[in-house]
């Protein structure tokens, strides 16, 4: 398996082609932050305008917040929609398609203060919600699928990668003295263009799935020369040993809907243990810091929040290159546990600096270690697991359904978060990271319960785990949990 675990040029077109995506959802997701108040003076202007009369605060506030959570509504929907499209025209071509809602977000988007219509913003965002969903399902799938079993962890990665740079590149971009100032700001939401058109070039020589070729279409010759290209060997037997036993698993299985997952107890718990890592990674309190992240470092009390926010972007990015180098040598699980345990310390502390703050100035440097630190282990684990976990714990035949559920699962929570957070804050003040500190606890002990290693084994080694009972990886006693990653090597 020398050959199979080698990075090709193919291997790397497909995977950065795909990731654009991924670039396009973390972007959509930090840009309307930094230009916020002069966004909002678009809407009092539009306003008054219209009614000859400025806007009330109740209104702009309203408006706004519609703005900021219209975007993980149509995620929601694009979300659960990611099994109409990859089973119809193949996961390539999916992504290729939702091209469409990127351009038509961007002139919107683009051209809303030309037309006076704040309508047309808040339109936009809700099709870039739309996109963004669909391409948190397409994006870890096409990688999962393309990948050989020895990188897989690896490349899968390259989605979280592709959402933090996107979040960074939208925080830099939005610095007043780039474009999120009062002329330039339409162009800020409007450059998801450049990217959509990027991927629209590229993706054309990227291949189709080898497994989707070969499971859903029966074209093997089709799979066996994608996968010669992907694999840069003329010996693809393995590989194509290993789908066609999928396959002929699958020929047995009748065809999974969403319910089906639910009750058949053949998935219910790799979907279980799907639902909760997608939990784990938005409950966590991380869009909490990411939201709010200039309001917290501006109660810590330092001058130029924004260029800290800046930072944290910064460290989020690092450290999710770091977690692509560990994914394969620590295994899934490791990093995920050590990731939950390393946020649940510096909530504690976040929760101490900015309790004392009153009483002692220098704990605003212990909130900034603190936020640093929770986005760091953030994107050792929680941060890119979730994702390219859930194209390992299910089949051909359930994936796209799994994908809409955990998609679903994780754009709800994001939403629930961005809705609830700051009303919370307001009722718990200083304390209200303990409360993500507790379901931190509480995701550790069920990782560490309930969650398999899936590194090193191929996706039907894993399904047949679950049809054994998942007893044999799941249930681990503790003295194994260092060996976790050898034991499951294939």
């Amino acid at each position: 398996m020398e050959t199979g675990s080698k990075m090709t040029a193919r291997l790397m077109l497909a995977v950065g082609g795909a990731v654009l995506g991924s670039l396009q959802f973390g972007y959509n997701t930090g840009v309307i932050n930094a230009p916020q108040k002069v966004i909002e003076d678009f809407y009092n202007r539009t306003w008054l305008y219209r009614y000859e009369e400025p806007i009330s605060p109740a209104t702009l506030t309203t408006l706004w917040s519609l703005s900021v959570a219209i975007f993980s509504v149509g995620g929601m929907i694009g979300s659960f929609s990611v099994g109409l499209f990859v089973n119809r025209f193949g996961r390539r071509n999916s992504m290729l398609m939702s091209n469409v809602l990127a351009f038509l977000s961007a002139v919107l988007m683009g051209f809303s203060k030309m037309a006076l219509s704040f309508e047309m913003l808040i339109l936009g965002r809700f099709i870039i919600g739309l996109y963004s969903g669909l391409t948190t399902g397409f994006v870890p799938m096409y990688v999962g699928e393309v990948s050989p079993t020895a990188l897989r962890g690896a490349l899968g990665t390259f989605h979280q990668l592709g959402i933090v740079l996107g979040i960074l590149i939208a925080q830099v971009f939005g610095l007043d003295l780039i474009m999120g100032n009062d002329s330039l700001w339409p162009l800020l939401l409007g450059f998801i263009f450049i990217p959509a058109l990027l991927q629209c070039v590229i993706l054309p020589f990227a291949p189709e799935s080898p497994r989707f070729l070969l499971i859903n279409r029966n074209e093997e010759n089709k799979a066996k020369s994608v996968l010669k290209k992907l694999r840069g060997t003329t010996d693809v037997s393995s590989d194509l040993q290993e789908m066609k036993e999928e396959s002929r698993q699958m020929m047995r299985e009748k065809k999974v809907t969403i319910m089906e997952l639910f009750r058949s107890p053949l998935y219910r718990q790799p979907i279980l243990i799907a639902i909760i890592l997608q939990l784990s990674q938005q409950l966590s309190g991380i869009n909490a810091v990411f939201y709010y992240s200039t309001s917290i470092f501006e109660k810590a009390g330092v001058e130029q929040p924004v260029y800290a926010t800046i930072g944290s972007g910064v460290v989020n990015t690092a450290f999710t290159v770091v977690s692509l180098f560990l994914v394969e040598r620590a295994g899934r699980r490791t990093l995920h546990l050590i990731g939950l345990a390393g946020m649940a310390g510096c909530a504690v502390l976040m929760t101490v600096a900015l309790t004392l703050l009153d009483q002692m100035p220098w704990m605003s440097y212990l909130s900034i270690v603190a936020i640093f630190g929770f986005v760091a282990f953030f994107e050792i684990g929680p941060g890119p697991i979730p994702w390219f976990i859930v194209a390992e714990l299910f089949s051909q035949g359930p994936r796209p359904a799994a994908f809409a559920v955990a998609g679903l699962s994780n754009w709800t929570s994001n939403f629930i978060v961005g809705m609830g957070f700051q009303y919370i804050a307001q009722l718990c003040g200083s304390y209200v990271f303990i409360i993500f500190m507790v379901l931190l606890v509480l995701f550790f002990i069920f990782t560490y319960f309930k969650v398999p290693e899936t590194k090193g084994r191929t996706f039907d080694e894993i399904a047949s785990g679950f049809r054994q009972g998942g007893a044999s990886q799941s249930d681990k006693t503790p003295d194994e949990f260092h060996s976790l990653g050898a034991d499951s090597q294939v």
